[in-house]
């Protein structure tokens, strides 16, 4: 049975030079992202999107933002995490398709190393992960670069003939 799950995450900014997009570190923004852990939206957004295609619920139940234990994590370590909770959900990862909202930075000279880095974590191949990014044409927090927000789909395979989070398939 195949499902599709949607994320969507949203960082603020602050002044700095430190920000992490799908797990590649850009330095030269003028800005980074608040958040508990690196705030990667685009690493955030895809692990919402396949909680949500398997029926495992969201982001913030499995790495709550209270926890010490995720304070300036690595959101690739999150993706692994996934991934493994999706396999013993019995759920294969097809495929994902993320679009990064942001003014700046612009990330298309990193989408391969982005998409690489993404497949390691998950699992799969770099051809199964499509990023892009828009601007936001000035409009709105985001086009005032107040913050930066990740969109993502995911399509899972769920292998056992039940839905990933365990109801019966109809």
């Amino acid at each position: 049975m195949m499902r599709i799950g949607l994320g969507y995450d949203i960082h603020s900014t602050r002044p700095g030079n430190k920000m992490r997009l799908g797990g590649v570190s850009f330095s030269r923004a003028g800005f980074e992202l608040k958040g508990h852990s690196d705030a990667d939206v685009i690493c955030h957004a895809v692990c919402d999107a396949l909680l949500g295609a398997a029926n495992l619920g969201d982001i913030g139940r499995h790495f709550p933002d209270t926890s010490a234990r995720h304070r300036r994590r690595n959101s690739l370590e999150f993706l692994a995490e996934v991934k493994k909770r999706l396999r013993r959900a019995g759920a294969r990862i097809v495929n994902v398709d993320c679009m990064l909202l942001a003014e700046a930075p612009k990330i298309a000279k990193q989408v391969p190393l982005m998409q690489k880095r993404m497949a390691r974590a998950l699992g799969i191949s770099p051809e199964s992960i499509s990023i892009k990014a828009t601007t936001q044409e000035g409009l709105g927090a985001i086009g005032r670069q107040e913050g930066l927000a990740a969109l993502a789909v995911a399509l899972v395979d769920c292998l056992r003939g039940k839905d990933a989070g365990g109801a019966s398939a109809a």
